[in-house]
């Protein structure tokens, strides 16, 4: 089993940054990729940014130049840092972890962005 605990969402106003925050703990030697998904009111849950286990990032093409997807092994932590950030940017920002079996779920945390 592997936990994952978000933190570093709020309310912030257009054309602002927050940077996010994804500790992972239990049994993550098997994760081999981690993600953050979004889900705004109304609309399916998407894949924002990823980062494998090589160090390998993947971004939306609505993020890309924007944010950015980092890893700090020693504190088994991902972060996603926001900059520019739109209204369009709200939603519910979901931390994944894939290990061969299945893919984990972190409780989410809203971000606001206020135009």
């Amino acid at each position: 089993q592997v936990q994952l605990v978000e933190s570093g969402g709020g309310l912030v106003q257009a054309g602002g940054s927050l940077r996010l925050s994804c500790a992972a703990s239990g049994s993550i030697s098997g994760i081999r990729l981690m993600a953050w998904h979004r889900q705004a009111p109304g609309k399916q849950r998407e894949l924002v940014a990823s980062i494998t286990s090589g160090g390998r990032t993947n971004y939306a093409d609505s993020v890309k130049g924007r944010f950015t997807i980092s890893r700090d092994s020693a504190k088994n932590t991902v972060y996603l840092q926001m900059n520019s950030l739109k209204p369009e940017d709200t939603a519910v920002y979901y931390c994944t972890a894939l290990d061969p079996v299945r893919t984990y779920w972190g409780q989410g945390t809203q971000v606001t962005v206020s135009s």
